[in-house]
């Protein structure tokens, strides 16, 4: 009698039965967490808003006519093209350099900790990292640390003449009503100025004594804590001198002397000032310099992008290393051997040997960029969130804040057409690497 068939096997010798139930639970979840999410939104996308009635493409043509998605589908270009872009070409560039060094296992783990970080943490960090205020921003102390270097921001930004003073407002900056002359003390009272804002070169005001052939004078804070202490018009004992106020002599409109008050306030200018009138320029009142607004309209997409190439520079720079530990050591000697400067040799023949793996990098950060949530949720604040807005953040406005799930859920469908294609390709290099 024939021998009852046995049961088929699979390749590893395990029975097909037995595979399949080890299977079943892993198939069970991905239908429940991926295949009907998938099809109950493509579903889902063809309903009103209440879902009860159907809308047929209306939402897919809101996609092209919302001026908030049409915003998120450009930024999510400028997402696309620049930040997988960035974070390759930072990670090739640690990968290459760090190859040779010592401490280069060190360093490639401090690149990579930002990895170990959430993005929740990430946007935090980075909200305070671009916060205006340079006190609490690390960007703007910088920025503004370096322009105060090379321009020096005014200490008397509020200051303004008083009662009964003998200035008046000139472009910015103040003048005298009427000419002075010299062996004439001249006194120039302003207010306006905190304490804790006087340079630190402050003393206190003195009088200016009267000086054959030139003209002398005071500018100071004319003003005395206390009703009724003080006396205007004149220094007092606790009224501090302007340190450092440029004042210009002018002339018919020309500059003709100039000089910076002390820091007890007082000044000399010489013979020629005789007859001008006295000038406090703009440049005394200029507000201090508070540096970029990065949070703003223009910037707030390339500060959230650069919060992101913080953070996956270091996925990419492990990828290439790893990568560029198999390029055969054979080729680069050669290279070199022939006559190649390093710059050759990384351009003609790193680079080449390590195309698959850029390729892989540069996919993966871009289906890795198509659904970016989170840090621009955190990062960007509520008045310029419309200017940094991305599909998977309109997504959320849409069907959460704004009750209009159906658009919703075409933008995740088409963001799920969006990333399909670049996911296939990917499968098919890793496919083909395998073949090799």
């Amino acid at each position: 009698a024939p021998s009852a068939p046995k049961s088929r096997k699979s390749v590893t010798g395990t029975r097909r039965t037995v595979a399949a139930l080890f299977l079943l639970p892993a198939l069970v979840l991905l239908g429940a967490l991926v295949v009907y999410p998938i099809g109950y939104s493509v579903v889902r996308s063809f309903y009103n808003a209440s879902g009860d009635g159907f809308a047929g493409l209306d939402n897919y043509k809101a996609l092209f006519t919302d001026d908030g998605i049409r915003t998120a589908l450009k930024n999510n270009i400028i997402w696309v093209v620049f930040a997988p872009t960035v974070s390759t070409a930072l990670g090739l560039i640690f990968a290459v350099l760090t190859e040779r060094v010592r401490w280069g296992t060190a360093f490639k783990l401090v690149v990579f900790m930002p990895m170990a970080i959430s993005m929740l943490a990430a946007g935090i960090i980075f909200r305070l990292v671009y916060d205006q205020d340079p006190d609490k921003g690390v960007a703007n102390a910088v920025w503004v640390g370096v322009h105060d270097t090379f321009a020096q921001s005014s200490a008397f930004p509020k200051a303004h003449p008083g009662r009964d003073s003998p200035l008046k407002a000139d472009a910015g900056g103040f003048i005298t009503s009427a000419p002075v002359h010299v062996g004439q003390p001249v006194t120039l009272p302003l207010v306006g100025v905190a304490p804790d804002q006087m340079p630190d070169g402050a003393k206190k005001a003195v009088a200016a004594g009267a000086e054959p052939g030139k003209v002398t004078g005071t500018t100071w804070q004319d003003f005395t804590r206390g009703k009724g202490v003080g006396k205007l018009g004149s220094p007092d004992p606790s009224e501090p001198g302007y340190a450092g106020m440029r004042i210009e002599a002018v002339k018919d409109g020309k500059v003709v002397a100039s000089a910076e008050a002390a820091g007890d306030g007082t000044f000399t200018l010489p013979a020629s000032a005789d007859g001008a009138l006295l000038r406090l320029p703009a440049s005394n009142f200029k507000e201090p310099y508070n540096g970029v607004d990065w949070l703003g309209p223009a910037l707030v997409t390339p500060a959230v992008i650069g919060s992101y190439v913080w953070m996956w520079a270091g996925f990419a720079m492990v990828l290439i290393a790893a990568g560029l530990a198999g390029v055969p050591r054979e080729l680069l000697e050669a290279a070199r051997v022939d006559g190649a400067n390093e710059w050759q040799v990384f351009r003609r023949v790193t680079v080449p040997l390590l195309a698959p793996v850029l390729a892989v990098v540069v996919v993966t950060l871009m289906i890795n960029v198509l659904k970016v949530f989170d840090l621009v949720y955190i990062i960007a604040p509520g008045s310029s969130q419309d200017d940094a807005n991305v599909l998977a953040l309109e997504l959320y406005r849409k069907g959460f804040a704004e009750g209009q799930p159906g658009i919703a859920s075409a933008i995740a469908v088409f963001l799920l057409l969006l990333v399909i294609p670049v996911m296939l390709f990917n499968i098919r290099r890793l496919r083909r690497e395998v073949r090799r």
